[in-house]
């Protein structure tokens, strides 16, 4: 870039050492400095409480034991939306996080589809469907989820027992660590659900079964090995198998509800849970509604039945034996019966909320942010939020044009928790490439993060000592409790060239630096924010706040609203701004205004000047009901009147073509 930095005699004269990382991660009061408190921390946002279970991402039962089942994390995340790409990477060697959106008809008719190691499978919100097929895990298969689908239509007309056509909606064989979470089953071949031959650590949560014969068979085996949870699953016009669990080693079925069994005078072979063979099973808090033989067992098995709540049900009601106590192997929380069928019936089966925002957890899938960022598919079409731990990265982030729709979540308790940082100034690589973190993506949000580039201008002589600690070009870009420190260049918020406009968002939000430390010419809104103006050690020019480059054809630049700059340097030692015209561009105009912003002593009572030849005058600089200290009014400070004011509010420089209104957002 053609932004002169500071030469070495305008320095500071008293050098500032910057402090190691871990300083920079200080708390908001101390980055504000003594003479300037802080406010006092809101309640914890919901973005960092324990998320609902009905809505977790996480296995739990036996799924989540012996090393759990966490699916395709640390893959790569894809979109698929045919059988040939479903295959592709269902079958692949390496771990994927597959979101189908749309229905995919399977051809022949009764496809099935291998899912391998490593995956997850995940239907985006309700629109997520297999049609006339299913999936099939062969042996050794292990640490699959598949969540939030609709697997449903390869019955084949007056094949009601399924034995001419082995259509299951998942067939499974020999596996283990599988989660199958928020699906529904209906009107297929076989077995809705078959999970066979000694298969291990398995949980089936939240779905539904509906629409058939045979439903969820457990068993094909005389070994007594499986360990299977099944709650808050809901059969609903079923037969049999709801389930029926032979020699499994444990079963834990709790909080389903079995309703409209379906009625054809079978007296024997229609049921709703069987332990079979030696099979220990528990079922707690379940709901049985017009079932026959709502819950039997062999001679040979175990069953122990408590809570649940039976209305017009049949036949055997069988109890007998110790089974075993789930809570020896896993904590879980019951719901009461009675609440079971509003539950169940609301929260089972595929969800709109579900698959549309996908998770990727830095460092423990991730080993960096990078490497999250490089997981996320080239055109995403979907949100993805990168959950950024407690930690310090040392590493540059850069989000390409290609990569929309990310949010970045630091998951600490505030955003000092979590910190990027890195220390390139712009003599290796300009603006881009000195920036700690470069989005160059458009619908990017950010929050609860620190971002920082530490380089030590005082410590070395370089042409390009500006250092970034964030560079955006895309458009729709949001931060919100977030943190950027620096010195010169600390933030600049720009667009892919003169004439496009980009739109950024910062609220509650710190900004630190001396030099033209928020600069560029996206039109930018900070809004409930504190700005801190480092002292340099000069007693008359400690640097610049802002070095707006606004095209001539946009009215809206800077917006620095209802927020406080703060500084240590002395009075009457710095600029609000000064207008940038890059490379000498005429039609770079900059616009800035602040408004109802306090302003500290060190602000210049002619608090506006010329730069590189142009003259501050020519720019689109002014104010608007600044108080503090710093905000005495003089000839050299324009004044914006109420009747301009009304048509510089944040909602006018965000809303653009397409109303965008991130500050309505809660």
């Amino acid at each position: 870039m053609s932004k002169t930095p500071f030469s070495r005699s305008s320095k500071r004269l008293l050098p500032r050492v910057l402090a190691a990382v871990t300083a920079f991660a200080a708390t908001f009061a101390l980055a504000a400095g003594p003479a300037e408190a802080a406010p006092a921390l809101a309640p914890a946002p919901e973005y960092q409480k324990a998320s609902s279970p009905r809505g977790s991402d996480t296995a739990h039962g036996f799924a989540s034991l012996a090393g759990g089942t966490t699916g395709g994390r640390g893959g790569k995340v894809v979109s698929v939306r045919t059988q040939a790409d479903l295959v592709k990477y269902a079958g692949a060697a390496e771990p994927y996080i597959i979101r189908i959106a749309g229905a995919i008809t399977m051809e022949p008719f009764g496809a099935e589809v291998e899912v391998t190691s490593n995956k997850t499978l995940i239907g985006v919100g309700a629109s997520g469907e297999l049609v006339q097929g299913g999936l099939q895990l062969k042996s050794g298969t292990h640490n699959v989820i598949i969540r939030n689908l609709t697997i449903r239509d390869s019955y084949v007309e007056g094949d009601w027992d399924g034995k001419t056509n082995d259509f299951d909606g998942i067939q499974m064989d020999s596996v283990h660590h599988v989660w199958i979470d928020h699906n529904r089953f209906t009107h297929l071949g076989d077995g809705l659900v078959d999970l066979r031959k000694d298969s291990d650590y398995i949980t089936v949560s939240y779905n539904q079964f509906d629409q058939h014969n045979k439903a969820f068979g457990i068993g094909w085996t005389p070994n007594v090995v499986t360990k299977v949870t099944i709650d808050h699953n809901w059969f609903r016009g079923t037969k049999q198998r709801n389930p029926s669990a032979d020699n499994c080693a444990y079963a834990h079925l709790y909080n389903n509800y079995l309703s409209a069994q379906v009625a054809d005078g079978d007296p024997v072979w229609s049921y709703g849970n069987w332990a079979r063979g030696k099979t220990r099973m528990v079922i707690e808090n379940s709901y049985y509604r017009d079932v026959q033989h709502p819950h039997q067992a062999d001679a040979s098995a175990e069953l122990v039945q408590r809570g649940s709540i039976l209305r017009n049900t049949t036949g055997r009601h069988d109890a007998w034996g110790k089974a075993f106590e789930p809570r020896s192997f896993y904590s879980y929380h019951l719901d009461p019966a009675a609440a079971v069928p509003a539950l169940v019936s609301r929260f089972s089966g595929p969800q709109r909320t579900i698959g549309v925002d996908t998770s990727l957890n830095v460092p423990a899938d991730y080993p960096t942010v990078q490497a999250a960022v490089d997981a996320v598919p080239v055109g995403n079409d979907g949100r993805i939020t990168l959950r950024i731990a407690p930690g310090t990265y040392r590493e540059q982030v850069r989000i390409p044009v290609t990569k929309p729709q990310l949010a970045l979540l630091g998951t600490g308790r505030d955003r000092t928790k979590s910190v990027i940082v890195h220390n390139t100034p712009a003599a290796y690589g300009g603006s881009s490439g000195s920036a700690t973190v470069l989005i160059a993506a458009s619908d990017v949000s950010v929050r609860n993060l620190t971002f920082v580039n530490d380089f030590d201008e005082a410590a070395v002589e370089l042409k390009g000592e500006q250092a970034l600690a964030m560079k955006t070009t895309g458009d729709r870009i949001t931060f919100t409790d977030t943190s950027f420190k620096g010195n010169q260049d600390t933030l600049m918020t720009d667009s892919p060239k003169l004439n496009v406009i980009s739109r950024v968002y910062i609220r509650d939000s710190y900004i630190e630096g001396d030099v033209d430390f928020i600069y560029g010419r996206a039109t930018t809104v900070i809004d409930r924010s504190l700005i801190k103006a480092l002292s340099r050690g000069s007693t008359t020019n400690n640097g610049y706040v802002t070095a707006s480059s606004t095209w001539s054809g946009n009215p809206y630049g800077f917006l620095i609203n209802r927020s406080r700059v703060v500084s240590d340097a002395p009075p009457q030692s710095y600029h609000l701004g000064r207008p940038w015209h890059p490379g000498g561009e005429p039609q770079a105009i900059g616009q800035a205004l602040f408004r109802d912003t306090r302003l500290p002593a060190a602000v210049k009572d002619a608090p506006w000047t010329d730069m590189s030849g142009f003259s501050w005058k020519d720019a689109r600089f002014a104010e608007y009901r600044t108080y503090g200290p710093g905000a005495s009014v003089t000839d050299d400070r324009p004044q914006m009147s109420a009747a301009d004011a009304a048509r510089h509010e944040v909602g006018d420089y965000l809303a653009g073509q397409d109303g965008w209104a991130p500050h309505k957002e809660s």
